[in-house]
């Protein structure tokens, strides 16, 4: 049995447990849900496995919710009258950290009748981060770079054969004692019971197994890219209106997760682009559905640094826990990420190599795009390896083995 690995997670649901009656915990499946709200609560019940619970449920629901606290209630979709039972209960009870909910499906129609205002606190999990599974130093933490301090300047241990293995293998923690070749082999069946159970979930209706695999295809081959419901429908042969269902699907189960455009007014008269870009839960499951190997990515680096963009995005929502956006003018200036921290925006440029005509050119895009930006603005160039140190022009390069939360 693997011990449990600290998570991102773990300090953020500590957070929000004592400052809110319940906490709702989502993400895809495999992720560390479950686990991770273990480590905080008191008592569980595991909703879809446990044969008592729908006894219970025909008598009182609140039975399901007796126990210490916080109480976990594990896959708490299949029986959506938990979450008003849950909301009523802590109504009554007045006091923080009462219960945990974890799913794998965002929450339906039942949820979105009483949202929970007020009662319940959202926690977002992801794979694990480079950080986690102890493939980054941590030297630089995000927060401390909002907050305006100066990198130390460090070498990269990680060279770009050994980031390719670990973009390949992914984050879920199931992997982490696995061969990179069994890794792969779990996130091809990942994939597969995606396209061949879970995307039934959020509301039961039968889909076609090959053609959710086109689509995850099609989503894998524009990882990271302005990839318009149109073009995956051209890509697949299936009509607009399915492809868009099953998009929807793909998002309620985490699986699909689009980078939304920046929507904030710029000192510019150049318009914003408003398309998202395509990412899935985690870029390995992207080279899991197209067959590629840590081989074949250095074979095909435009390809590379495509999957390195999405990975980056991953560590970036994983590690601050906020939204990422993109930005994009009309006249093709842009900025891979953007994240809104306490301090600061921090303004991303995402780059595969670290040569100083790379990050050169990628350092002066940043300083030029801030002067459009509101507000504290910190140009970050994260690179597949290399020094992470700061420039003289106050832009901060760092190597993606570095970042921390």
């Amino acid at each position: 049995m693997i011990d449990y690995v600290d998570r991102v997670a773990d300090e953020i649901l500590a957070d929000a447990l004592s400052r809110a009656g319940a906490v709702l915990v989502e993400g895809p499946k495999g992720c560390g849900k479950t686990e991770t709200a273990r480590q905080a609560a008191k008592s569980e019940v595991r909703v879809d496995v446990d044969p008592r619970v729908e006894i219970a449920m025909g008598i009182d629901p609140a039975l399901v919710l007796d126990g210490d606290t916080p109480r976990l209630v594990d896959e708490w979709q299949v029986q959506p009258l938990l979450w008003d039972t849950a909301r009523h209960l802590v109504d009554d009870r007045q006091e923080k950290g009462q219960f945990i909910f974890t799913g794998s499906t965002a929450s339906g129609e039942q949820a979105a009748r009483h949202s929970g205002a007020g009662r319940f606190a959202r926690v977002r999990m992801r794979t694990m981060t480079l950080f986690e599974t102890g493939d980054s130093t941590g030297t630089v933490s995000l927060q401390n770079l909002a907050a305006g301090e100066e990198i130390r300047a460090v070498e990269s241990s990680m060279n770009i054969s050994t980031l390719f293995e670990r973009m390949c293998r992914g984050g879920w923690p199931t992997n982490l004692e696995l061969t990179l070749a069994q890794a792969q082999a779990n996130n091809r069946d990942y994939a597969r019971t995606i396209a061949e159970v879970d995307i039934r979930t959020p509301d039961g209706a039968k889909r076609d197994p090959e053609k959710v695999m086109k689509v995850l295809r099609s989503l894998s081959r524009g990882l990271a890219t302005e990839m318009s419901v149109a073009t995956i429908a051209k890509d697949t042969g299936i009509n607009w209106e399915t492809v868009s269902d099953y998009l929807d699907s793909l998002q309620r189960i985490f699986i699909s997760e689009d980078q939304l455009a920046w929507s904030q007014n710029l000192r510019s008269r150049t318009p914003l682009r408003k398309a998202p870009k395509r990412h899935l839960t985690d870029p390995a499951l992207a080279l899991a559905v197209l067959n590629v190997s840590p081989e074949a990515l250095v074979k095909n680096l435009p390809f590379a640094g495509q999957v390195f963009e999405s990975f980056v995005v991953h560590e970036l929502r994983a590690l601050t826990a906020r939204p990422v956006y993109h930005a994009r003018l009309e006249d093709g200036m842009e900025v891979d990420a953007l994240v809104e921290m306490d301090d600061a925006i921090l303004a991303v440029e995402i780059k595969l190599g670290h040569s100083k005509e790379v990050v050169d050119g990628a350092a002066a895009n940043l300083l030029k795009f801030a002067k459009l930006l509101d507000g504290n603005v910190v140009p970050v160039v994260i690179t597949g390896s290399g020094l992470s140190y700061q420039r003289l022009d106050g832009v901060n390069v760092v190597a993606i083995d570095a970042l921390a939360r």
